[in-house]
């Protein structure tokens, strides 16, 4: 996503194309979602491309027939994973309107992957730490609270929320994304939940990662509907 965006604006304004195909009678917003678009629809293609040669290839390798509930799980993961892929796409779009180097957008949204995917987690747990009491000294109830406060916080990574997604999409076995009680768990019947419940599950991690898109995507077309492109 980082690489089919970070240089979609910016490129092109500094090669003097830019100007010259807004000079056709072509809608800014047109140009800003042709971009999106056909980054997405290359990407969606390539997914759906691989996952049908590995699948493919693990019914012949195999010879295990594929359930119905399968299908709709590795077709649940193709989408999570275009989406995920959108929000980096549509975070480097933002990028290459405000910088106006490519080497520079390309880099800040390297770093700021970086930060989400390596850093994040390290910081929280410091933060938290020096913040909140030692859970050594709190009960059941304060612990789950505890630990419940910090999934929401590492929660706010996207790739935290694609991978929550992904893992419960994949896995039938999963059946809750937070701390669980053992009075909860008594009740629960060791058994694959159906693809239902499991999309009920990951919806709320679904719905950031198209609000996360949907936020950058328009503050890539303010930015662009503001921009002097003449220059």
């Amino acid at each position: 996503g980082i690489s089919l965006g970070f240089d979609a604006i910016n490129m092109e304004q500094n090669s003097g194309t830019l100007t010259r195909v807004m000079a056709q009678p072509i809608y800014r917003d047109n140009l800003l979602l042709a971009k999106f678009a056909s980054a997405m629809i290359m990407v969606g293609t390539l997914f759906v491309v691989l996952t049908l040669l590995m699948t493919g290839g693990g019914l012949i390798l195999t010879g295990v027939r594929m359930e119905p509930q399968e299908l709709l799980r590795i077709i649940g993961f193709i989408l999570i994973t275009v989406i995920y892929v959108g929000f980096w796409l549509s975070l480097s779009i933002v990028l290459s309107i405000k910088f106006r180097q490519a080497a520079t957008s390309a880099l800040t949204a390297i770093g700021i992957w970086l930060f989400f995917t390596v850093f994040f987690q390290i910081v929280i747990n410091l933060v938290v730490r020096s913040i909140l009491p030692d859970p050594s000294f709190l009960n059941q109830d304060q612990i789950l609270r505890y630990n419940e406060f910090i999934l929401d916080l590492l929660r706010l990574a996207p790739n935290q929320l694609y991978t929550d997604a992904s893992t419960t999409m994949l896995m039938p076995s999963v059946r809750s994304l937070g701390p669980m009680t053992m009075e909860q768990m008594a009740g629960a019947i060791p058994a694959p939940l159906p693809f239902r419940e499991s999309l009920m599950i990951v919806w709320p991690q679904v719905s950031g990662l198209i609000g996360a898109t949907a936020v950058c995507f328009a503050l890539s077309y303010y930015l662009f509907m503001r921009r002097e492109i003449r220059g």
